[in-house]
């Protein structure tokens, strides 16, 4: 390396001084002022015999501050106390400062650092949040996509992307089973490279540090075999140019319910729907049956989000579909409104890169009409593309739905199957999805019923 002058460095912003203390493998970089910092990277270039002349002597000559306040590392320290403080743990983060951490981000711990008033990375506040806040500030600034040093060895690894529900996630290297060998993805990864689970993801790791039980991922290199960067940067889902569903979805069932939604009340993939009616007129068991009805099917990525449910009902979902969220209807709104949209948000990633996902939600009663008018609002077929279908329990239509299911309070009371109330239901261009013949049929049902 060139040597360096004193006056480029003072003027180049921390960030960059951060990437060249990195190069020259300085160690506690991180925790230096400015003014140690060119000095350090000054020493460690020669490049301090270049600024000869009273300046540099009256600078050079100057005694170092001292950090303010008991918290902070004195300077005077030596170079070895500095590299023992770098090898330390950084201070955990708290849930809500995902948003800010870079691709480095740490696995969950699995112990605080100090005693009983810290918490792991997995929530909770830190005793030391304030110098972790300037750290983490100093890593997005500066370090993004970069391990903390070239002291950490990196490994390129390879696997299958599995989310949690904090919209955090692990690498499964021997999907699908995990395994020791999992790495760490964190929510800042996942948001900013638009990750599903079930993506091919390759990137380097780094060992987990002292109070980690995983590895991290240090960057994402590629997604299902394309570079990260082309994938996310793509249209954005709410730009993709919409059409009315084409392509009906079958049920297969010989269930009663099923059968009349599926011929007299069809549904679309990228359809937008809502099973209306009063209390106990049969909405949240037709919403199960249309579950298990897609649940396993080819193409399809379905999601059940219980968000508001009878408790009795939160241990009823279908076999073979594990609801996201199930949450009672004692949840607050704000708490339901994010389980959808978290669900939504992962529905619309599967869809802008042209796969098709069923999102079904029970229900949207109780949730802030933003909330549910968003949810709704996300279904749509793309042109020559994927599609997002939305099928959710109201007392009553939405808005802007593309098909209805009016359940019949009278006929689930009395037990007479299927509960579909045909005058109140309906479908947007029915013919699309059943033809000419099949719209005039439902237009006879619709008549007949009327008596």
């Amino acid at each position: 390396m060139s040597v360096l002058n004193r006056d480029a460095l003072e003027g180049s912003p921390l960030a960059d001084l951060h990437a060249i203390a990195s190069e020259l493998g300085l160690d506690g970089f991180r925790r230096l002022r400015k003014a140690d910092l060119v000095d350090k990277i000054l020493e460690a270039t020669g490049g301090a015999a270049a600024d000869d002349g009273p300046a540099a002597e009256e600078e050079s000559a100057a005694p170092r501050r001292r950090s303010r306040g008991g918290r902070g590392r004195a300077k005077t320290k030596s170079t070895d106390d500095d590299a023992d403080a770098d090898a330390e743990p950084e201070p955990a983060a708290s849930k809500d400062d995902d948003a800010e951490e870079s691709d480095g981000d740490a696995a969950p711990r699995t112990r605080s650092r100090r005693g009983g008033r810290g918490r792991s990375r997995n929530g909770g506040e830190d005793r030391d949040s304030g110098r972790g806040d300037r750290d983490r500030g100093e890593r997005s600034r500066g370090d993004r996509d970069r391990g903390d040093g070239p002291s950490e060895t990196e490994e390129v690894v390879s696997g299958t992307v599995e989310l949690l529900a904090n919209g955090s996630g692990f690498l499964r290297v021997a999907p699908p089973e995990p395994s020791d060998d999992d790495v760490y993805i964190s929510a800042a990864q996942v948001r900013r490279c638009e990750l599903v689970s079930g993506d091919t993801v390759t990137g380097p790791r780094r060992a987990p540090r002292r109070s980690e039980r995983y590895p991290s991922l240090v960057r994402i290199d590629t997604i299902n075999g394309k570079p990260a960067d082309e994938v996310a940067e793509g249209t954005p889902f709410e730009e993709l140019p919409a059409t009315f569903p084409t392509e009906r979805l079958a049920l297969g069932s010989e269930d009663v319910t099923l059968k009349a939604i599926e011929w007299l009340t069809p549904i679309g993939r990228g359809s937008r729907v809502t099973i209306v009616g009063p209390a106990r007129s049969g909405k949240s068991e037709a919403l199960r049956l249309l579950a298990g009805a897609l649940v396993g099917q080819d193409g399809i990525e379905t999601t059940l989000v219980l968000a508001g449910v009878r408790p009795e009902e939160l241990g009823l979902a279908p076999e073979g579909l594990t609801p996201v969220a199930a949450m009672a209807l004692s949840a607050s709104a704000d708490a339901r409104g994010q389980a959808i949209e978290r669900a939504v948000d992962t529905a619309k990633r599967v869809a802008a890169r042209g796969g098709h996902a069923v999102v079904l939600i029970d229900t949207l009663e109780g949730v802030h009409e933003g909330v549910a008018r968003r949810a709704l609002a996300a279904a749509r077929a793309v042109v020559d593309g994927g599609s997002l279908t939305v099928v959710a329990t109201a007392s009553a239509p939405i808005g802007g739905e593309t098909t209805v299911i009016a359940m019949d309070q009278t006929l689930a009371s009395t037990g007479r199957f299927p509960a579909v109330d045909l005058v109140a239901s309906g479908t947007l261009k029915p013919e699309l999805l059943v033809g000419a013949a099949g719209a005039e049929a439902i237009a006879a049902a619709r008549a007949s019923a009327l008596g």
